[in-house]
Order: C-alpha cells, then structure tokens, then sequence
C-alpha cells in the first residue's frame, strides 16, 4: 500500500527540534521560507500525518534524511484484496493504536453535579431493551390502563409498566448488526455506547473488531463537511493510522463496530446530510455492525437496513445494583438504605426507573442519607434537569418551536396535568392532547396565520416535549400519558398553587372537593408544600371536612387523615391556624384517626 502522507518518530522530532535551532529558525519561520502554511508544519512537530511531500520538504530544509525521521507505522502491508490472515492482522494492528484513545474518550463518564468524571465500569449497569418499540404498539387505552393494574392498586399504580420481554443490551448489538437504539433523555443511550466501545477495546466483546465512537453532532459540525469515511480516517490518523484505505477496509470486511451517538442532536442544517451519510455508509459497508442512538420522538427517520429497538426503564434489579455501585466507595450500608427508602416511596421508587432521575436521587440522598421531608423538592429539581439543565450541561442547543419558546412550558403542562388528572385520564389520545394545548396558549396573536398554523404548531409543541424533555410519553400509537404519574400530580398542583390572586379562592374550591379521593392525595400534599402560607387552603379544608360529617363516614375518614397527614407534612402553616384546626379535630369524636 503506497503512503501518502508520514509522520515523525518520537525521536524524530528530537532531531528535527534540534535541527531548526542549529538554523536559528521557528516553526512560523520555517513555514514562511517553505511557503507553506503554519498547520503542517505543527502537526509535523506533533509526529501527526502530513503530506508526504510537505514532510519531505522540511526534512530537506532542516538538512535530515527523512527516512531517519519518519515513523514507519507497524500496520502490515495490504490491499484490496487482502486475505484473511493480512486483515486479521490489520486489526489488531489498529486496535492496538487507537487504544488510548477509545479508553480516553469513553472510559469516563461525568455524573450531574459531580466535580470529576468517574471510571465508567464503576458505575455502569447494564441496559435492557425492549424489541419492539412502544409508541408503535397499536393498543386502546383501556389495555393501557389493564397492564398497570390501575383497577388492582391505585397507590401503586405506574404508567411505564411494559409487558414485553426485556432483552439484555448487548445481546441485542451481537443479535443485529444494524441497529437504532430509541431512548428517553437520559435514559443512558450514550453511556451504552461508551461501555460497547470500552468493553471491545478490552478484548471482552467482539474482540476481533475495531471500535469506532462518534458524536454524530461533532462530525456534522467538523469544518469542511467530510463525508463520514473521511471523518473516521481522520480520527485513525489521530492515532497513528495514516493509511488511508484502512478504515474502509476495515468496514468492507466486517470488522469494524460503528457507534454514532446522538442523531437527535444533530441541528437541522446539518440532518438531511449526515442521515444520507450514514445511509451510504450502512449500504456500501454492509458486513459490518452499525449502532445508533436517538432520543424518542426526536424526528421521523426511515433507515430500511436498521432494526429499531428502545432503552428500557430500569427495574428493582437494576435500581439496587446502580445504588450498590454509586455507594460503593463509601457505605454498602447506605446503599441498603437508600434501596428500602425507596421501596417505602412509591413516587420516588417510579422515578428512580430513570437512570437520570436515579442519579439524582443517588446525589440528593448522598448529602443527608434520606430522602428531604419535603418530596416537592425533589420533584422540581428533577423537572428542572430534564427541562432545562441536562442538554446544557452537555453544551445541546435544540431546535426549538418558535412560539414553544415564548411560552411557560410549565405553565402548559400544569394546565394540561390538571384537566386530565381531574378527568381521571392518565392516558390520553394525540388528538385531544394537541386540542389542549391549542387552548392553553392564549399568549399567542390570535391572526389567521395563527389560526391556520396553530393544528401544526400543536403538534410540534407535543413533539418538543416529548423528544428534549421526555415528560409526556408516546405509551402506544398515538396515546400519550404524563412519563410519571408524579409528574401528573406535581403540575396539577403547580397549577393550583401558581393561580392568579384573584382565582386562588376558585382553585382551592376545585380542589377539595377531591378531599376524600385516595388518588388526589399527593396532589393536596404537594400544593400544602409548595405554598408559601397554606393556611387559606388547609382551612378551607376543615370546612369540606365539616360537610362530610354527617354523609358517607368512609369519605369522611379519608378526608380526614388527608388533612392530619397535611398538617403534619411540614408545611409552612402558622401556629394559630394549626393550632385551631387541631382542637377542632379533637373535638369530634367520628373517625378513628387522631392528630399527632
């Protein structure tokens, strides 16, 4: 194979350093009595490819012999029709060179709020897949509400039950060898990646391919717009690979694994590209494995060759195996802590599903070693990661909806938890959730432009949402629900809680008549937390209680324990107004609860 381009040996460079000092020259200096630019030369005293005439000419220049300076690479002559054993050879050859590299790039991974990277095998966990991805399956609400045993337990009602078999990750790389993982944000999509590209690095997963991991927003973005072979061989020659046709040798015969991460990254001016790139790539190098990851609903791609699958929520096992391994270094016994804290909390034990959201509880719990008495807390400071902080801490700009821009997404998600929440409606359909959006935005100009626009706009609005924050969820095709029924009941409190002065009064009349409902109970809860003086609410309260007395004794027994678990939830209630509310509750006799 004729190079085409060479670069210096460690002690090479010695010698060329050396060289341009006896001429009293600098590497600008050199550049400029060569008539060249300053970048080859540089990457000519990096020991980096250059060309092959350009690093003659400098060797010429500085009175070497370029053959004593150049590092003639170790892979093994081959061409086209290279037979098995030069490949196998070949392989190894560059695995070994871009060693450091892939152990570098994808060996660490940085956890929120943490100030260094961690080693990613001290944390990872492995993923589980689904086959079949879940907004596809064609299934009525009813059959949504059936398999999460809604009739059974509402305390222990969930929305993400999935009824399909799980499928170990990696089983699912070996078992397709074209693949695009669809996952919530994060859902640990990149982080699969990475342990794919480090644990084959490590010889312990098709140790006889070589790994290549790419951002795919990285590669839309490199100046110039290489297609995405050259891209690859420009990273092999990052790491001493310089021989250009390697990397589609190394494609053609299969041995290599592709791992693109981040398609929904990619911004809008750069997508039809890079999508006909990796389209080309899947059809000429077809031997070869190709993984992919998207986040949900991000946008409608059509790859013919590619099997779709999706990241799975975690379950108990994985839940306690990330905590185990999280706390490792400082308390196992913490970590059984942590674990039966959670089974004591079904909010927090559905959130902790998300491997994002289980880090944060992971950090919240790492402080105080139990979770804050105040669970609303929590709840925000998960809403607001997935809202705002999680792309930014990645450096994501997303391509927003314009008018989603100009509106308190908050604001819309409260409205739409409150009327579906008090609907009883914890799964809804496309059409009826794009309705309601249409009518909460009232900011907007009403104009025809609007008016005519606004059916599309909606359906953006819905998409934004589910794609950049993962908060509403495509359960089956065209049925929707809130990702956690937590979610649900914080906006709808949020909603109650964030009323105009003027409607306060209207809101908190909406709300207790819930009183004796099982199903608002954290609802009240968390509106009792978030308010900043709940006396008006909690009185409000004692006066529902009072119409109850003498009706149905069961609602009236619920009602009241609501109000005494709201009393005692430490909310910000003033001492007069707790302390009358209390004497009243002494003071009648029905019901068996007593105020603590």
């Amino acid at each position: 194979m004729s190079r085409r381009s060479l670069q210096a040996s460690a002690e090479g460079i010695k010698k060329a350093q050396a060289a341009l000092i006896r001429n009293s020259l600098t590497q600008q200096a050199l550049a400029e009595e060569l008539s060249i630019s300053r970048q080859p030369v540089s990457k000519f005293f990096q020991g980096k490819a250059v060309d092959r005439y350009i690093f003659v000419t400098i060797c010429e220049k500085l009175g070497l012999e370029w053959s004593e300076i150049a590092s003639f690479s170790s892979l093994p002559d081959v061409d086209s029709a290279a037979s098995p054993s030069q490949i196998e050879s070949l392989v190894q050859a560059v695995r070994e060179k871009i060693h450091d590299r892939i152990a570098r790039r994808c060996g660490t991974i940085k956890l929120l709020d943490k100030e260094q990277p961690i080693r990613l095998d001290t944390i990872y966990t492995n993923v589980n897949i689904l086959e079949r991805v879940t907004s596809r399956r064609r299934l009525s609400i009813g059959e949504l509400l059936q398999n999460c045993c809604y009739q059974e337990n509402f305390e222990r009602f969930g929305l993400s039950k999935i009824d399909q078999e799980r499928v170990p990750g990696i089983e699912a790389v070996e078992r397709y060898d074209k693949l695009m993982i669809w996952g919530k944000p994060g859902s640990g999509k990149t982080t699969f990646l990475k342990w794919i590209a480090t644990q084959c690095n490590s010889g312990k997963f098709l140790c006889n391919a070589v790994p290549i991991f790419i951002v795919l927003k990285d590669f839309a973005e490199t100046q110039g717009q290489p297609s995405l072979i050259e891209y690859i061989t420009a990273q092999f020659e990052e790491c001493g690979v310089v021989e250009p046709q390697v990397a589609q040798m190394l494609l053609s015969a299969g041995r290599a694994i592709l791992l693109l991460d981040g398609l929904d990254e990619v911004s809008q001016s750069h997508l039809k590209r890079v999508v006909k790139e990796i389209c080309t790539i899947a059809t000429r190098f077809y031997p070869s494995f190709i993984v992919m990851t998207c986040r949900i609903a991000a946008q409608e791609y059509t790859f013919e060759q590619f099997t779709e699958v999706e990241v799975a929520d975690f379950d108990d096992e994985q839940v306690s195996h990330f905590a185990t391994k999280w706390f490792e270094g400082q308390d196992l016994a913490k970590a059984e802590h942590f674990v039966q804290k959670l089974q004591a909390n079904q909010p927090l034990k559905e959130l902790a599903t998300h491997p994002l959201l289980l880090t944060l509880l992971c950090l919240v719990f790492e402080k105080r070693s139990d979770f804050p008495p105040h669970c609303s807390e929590v709840y925000d400071e998960g809403l607001d990661l997935l809202l705002k902080k999680w792309d930014a801490k990645r450096g994501v700009e997303r391509n927003q909806v314009d008018k989603l821009l100009r509106y308190d997404k908050k604001g819309l998600l409260s409205q739409i938890a409150w009327t579906t929440f008090e609907h009883s409606e914890y799964f809804f359909k496309k059409s009826a959730l794009e309705q309601g959006i249409s009518h909460s935005i009232h900011i907007l100009p009403e104009d025809s432009i609007f008016l005519e626009t606004l059916q599309v706009d909606s359906e953006d609005i819905l998409k934004s949402i589910e794609a950049q924050h993962g908060l509403l969820v495509e359960r089956a095709k065209n049925i929707y629900s809130f990702s956690h029924i937590i979610f649900q009941k914080y906006f709808a409190a949020r909603k109650i809680v964030t009323s105009p002065p003027q409607h306060t009064e209207e809101a908190f009349q909406n709300l207790v008549r819930h009183m004796s409902e099982k199903r608002w109970r954290e609802v009240f809860l968390l509106a009792v937390e978030m308010l900043p003086n709940p006396d008006n609410l909690l009185q409000l309260m004692k006066r529902q209680l009072d119409t109850l007395l003498a009706d149905n004794e069961k609602q009236y027994d619920n009602a009241k324990k609501l109000l005494i678990d709201c009393l005692n939830s430490d909310c910000s209630v003033t001492h007069e107004v707790r302390q009358s509310i209390e004497e009243a509750l002494r003071l009648t006799k029905t019901g068996s609860s007593a105020v603590s």
